[in-house]
């Protein structure tokens, strides 16, 4: 047992993924300042009764502005072009409230779910002007308490092809936008867009997040631009790449080679398991193809990885709940991992994430903000297998959440 200065909290009991036996952490205005087998301080103790504690989950690209449309049209899209014509239908209409309305119902939703850092995507283009972003930001501020989110500003519909978006997207940068995304399969000239993109991001010195590529044909693509605006530029490690759908449609060999090409870059990839399975293979008769990328593959082989929500409840993918540990689960049971894969099925949704967006500060480590999530399970690799529930949270050693476990009521009782 060890004496420590007094701290405003102390966590017992906490089973990290990184400890063999459950520990204590100290907690000192809002920071960790202690981990310890045993702390004896007389401060406020919450006993976590050996259960797992994380740092919680990330969530790498998510679209809270577009999110929660499930009522507002048929739902009977076969086809990417198809959902984005439906939301670009339907987002000349949106107004700040509505989009923060419809955020705050997702963000809710991830906060008890665990979730305590997120990049969002936000469209930035002459449809839906700055009312998207304006409505994030609040979102952002509003809900600080709970979760730290980051603003990625991006043109859905295309950017050199779409006059004006340009002017919105840098005026977006100005007025606290952190990150910059692309989407250049929708634009008419896909490497100038590409090089704009990279071009702003240098400019604001921001990272780069792109939705690079939507479909199975591995006959063209855009990662060998990607990777050489990376290089050229000197971006690596700040750029990353999302759906990415081409490369489960590689050969052996061709993939290998482009893994390499990832690595060597620096180019992360963020597989978003719920909308690529929606939306690929929908034309196949029979044996239809998943299209999902193998993370946990690709971040053996060196590639920083994430998987993430994307979207949930609108044209692009009609499910979710905002949990990333679903998230995770669905994705190791698509991509046929193994269980000796299940600690890095995890890693995707936390550390290699966090990694993705730098997030210096993340992590159960003395120094760092005390964001806790504690799981009812008491062995990290049940967290993928049996979904345990995520009982209650912390953001800077406040409480944020509690979710009551479920009673059975037994005959005769």
């Amino acid at each position: 047992m060890t004496t420590q200065a007094a701290f405003d909290l102390i966590f017992r009991n906490a089973l990290l993924r990184s400890s063999a036996a459950p520990v204590d952490i100290g907690v000192k205005d809002g920071r960790i300042a202690a981990i310890e087998p045993r702390l004896a301080c007389d401060a406020v103790a919450i006993d976590l009764g050996g259960h797992l504690a994380l740092p919680g989950f990330v969530d790498t690209h998510i679209h809270l502005d577009k999110a929660c449309l499930l009522g507002r049209c048929g739902h009977d899209h076969g086809s990417v072009s198809e959902a984005i014509r439906a939301v670009a239908g339907m987002k000349k209409d949106f107004t700040v409230e509505d989009v923060y309305a419809r955020g705050a119902r997702v963000l809710e939703r991830a906060i008890v779910h665990g979730t305590t850092r997120m990049r969002t995507h936000v469209e930035i283009d002459p449809r839906i002007g700055l009312r998207g972003f304006e409505a994030v930001k609040a979102l952002k501020r509003d809900y600080a308490w709970a979760i730290d989110l980051e603003l990625c500003v991006f043109p859905q519909e295309g950017l050199t092809n779409d006059p004006g978006a340009e002017e919105l997207l840098v005026q977006a940068l100005r007025d606290g936008g952190e990150a910059i995304g692309g989407c250049p399969y929708m634009d008419t000239d896909p490497n100038a867009h590409l090089a704009r993109i990279f071009d702003l991001a240098q400019d604001f010195d921001v990272d780069v997040d792109l939705h690079l590529d939507f479909d199975l044909d591995p006959s063209w693509w855009h990662l060998d631009e990607v990777c050489r605006q990376t290089e050229r530029r000197n971006y690596g490690g700040r750029v990353a790449i999302g759906h990415a759908t081409k490369l489960s449609a590689l050969p052996p060999e061709r993939l290998k080679a482009a893994t390499a090409q990832l690595a060597k870059a620096g180019v992360a990839v963020t597989v978003l398991p719920a909308t690529d399975l929606y939306l690929m293979g929908r034309e196949a008769t029979h044996n239809a193809p998943r299209g999902l990328t193998l993370a946990h593959k690709l971040a053996g082989d060196g590639v920083l990885c994430s998987v993430a929500t994307n979207n949930v409840l609108n044209p692009f993918t009609p499910f979710g709940d905002a949990s990333l540990l679903r998230m995770a689960n669905f994705y190791a049971n698509v991509a046929h991992a193994a269980v000796s894969d299940f600690d890095t099925c995890l890693d995707l949704v936390t550390d290699l994430p966090a990694r993705l967006m730098n997030l210096g500060d993340y992590g159960i480590k003395v120094g760092n903000p005390a964001d806790l999530v504690v799981l009812d399970t008491q062995d990290s690799r049940f967290a993928i297998a049996e979904l345990p529930d995520v009982v209650m949270g912390f953001k800077r050693g406040r409480q944020t959440f509690e979710r009551q476990r479920p009673t059975l009521f037994r005959p005769g009782r």
